[in-house]
């Protein structure tokens, strides 16, 4: 049997490509790789503006959903008017928003920056916890933010898990994990 004859006014599809394997990063390339960024970036730093781990804390909180950038722009006027636990936590919901409106979801996080700022005064003396479970109790504190945190602050050996670098993780091979935690475990190791 012959094939049907060519329809001049349907093109022919295309041959579906073969999905291509995708090569993971073999376990001897891992330490040069590493290697490699650190050299081009020996102390990494976070690009939020803070001056106190009180600051980093809020401006942490902040970020979530949202750019560095945009939390950069909203952070001096409120830390200009509230540096301290007690100052933010005196502040309130109402005026902190008026401060980071240019900031995603800022009515929830003015609520949780006065909520962490009053329990901060109340639980920890108005001292930032060096603790995770302590950070992880706080409102709008997840692990990512107290990842941040305990790295920057304390000089912790911890990794802020992003969606970026659990799909690093992942397509390299280098932190293969079906979760952020298992990533992140993957990671410090």
């Amino acid at each position: 049997m012959s094939p049907p004859p060519h329809n001049q006014f349907m093109p022919e599809r295309p041959a579906t490509p073969r999905p291509t394997r995708r090569r993971l990063m073999k376990r001897a390339d891992i330490a040069p790789f590493l290697t490699a960024i650190s050299a081009n970036n020996p102390t990494p730093q976070t690009e939020l503006l803070y001056s106190t781990p009180f600051s980093l804390l809020v401006a942490v909180v902040l970020s979530a959903q949202t750019t560095d950038a945009a939390v950069n722009k909203a952070t001096p006027a409120l830390f200009a008017e509230a540096p301290t636990p007690q100052a933010m936590a005196a502040l309130g919901a109402e005026r902190i928003g008026q401060h980071i409106r240019i900031i995603g979801l800022w009515q929830t996080k003015a609520k949780n920056v006065a909520a962490l700022a009053q329990l901060l005064v109340e639980r920890h003396n108005s001292v930032v916890p060096a603790d995770r479970e302590a950070l992880e109790a706080l409102p709008g504190v997840g692990r990512k933010t107290a990842n941040v945190v305990l790295n920057e602050i304390f000089g912790h050996a911890t990794m802020a898990v992003d969606t970026h670098i659990f799909r690093l993780g992942n397509r390299t091979g280098l932190a293969p994990g079906a979760t952020v935690r298992a990533v992140e475990d993957g990671i410090i190791g």
